[in-house]
């Protein structure tokens, strides 16, 4: 009686399993003759027969981006050129961030300062740059502090050194192409 007991979900186990291999179609005979090659052709031919997911409507939005070169943005370029006398620790155009590394002039060595651009937009606006200045001050090489610095002159000589240079980068671009 226990043989019994065991035997009959093992049965009913295999059923299932054969029922829905064979439920699928089972195998089918392919003339490799007629098929597509490369994998591209092949997804074409399934799309076509309906048996693929297509992202053709999902693409559309996609293809409106317009790329540019870091060279050809007035106002990364004039972040670059008013930044060039700093160590820069990160410059990435795609995420549209500049970092400099710490910074100190001579007179103070204990003192020194790090300087974030972070890019919002394209355009030469006052809202499209936004400068984070970082101060970090040390007591002795192992006591330091770094504070925010919100309201400085720094910050605000940056911001409007950078907006103007990359005005007159952008007039001469302009001025260029009319020639």
């Amino acid at each position: 009686m226990n043989n019994f007991k065991f035997k009959t979900p093992i049965k009913a186990i295999v059923i299932v399993i054969l029922l829905a291999v064979t439920a699928c179609g089972g195998y089918k005979k392919v003339d490799q003759r007629k098929m597509p090659d490369g994998a591209q052709a092949k997804a074409k031919k399934n799309i076509a027969e309906g048996r693929g997911v297509g992202l053709g409507g999902l693409r559309k939005g996609l293809g409106k981006n317009t790329y540019e070169f870091s060279t050809s943005n007035p106002m990364w370029r004039a972040s670059l050129e008013t930044l060039d006398f700093l160590p820069l620790t990160t410059v990435d155009y795609s995420g549209g961030v500049i970092i400099t590394d710490w910074y100190s002039d001579n007179n103070s060595a204990k003192e020194s300062i790090k300087i974030s651009l972070r890019f919002l937009a394209n355009e030469i606006r006052s809202e499209s740059l936004k400068v984070i200045v970082h101060q970090k001050i040390c007591t002795t090489n192992f006591d330091c502090r770094v504070i925010l610095l919100s309201d400085t002159k720094i910050k605000e000589e940056l911001h409007s050194t950078i907006l103007r240079k990359a005005a007159l980068l952008e007039k001469e671009s302009k001025e260029k192409k009319k020639r």
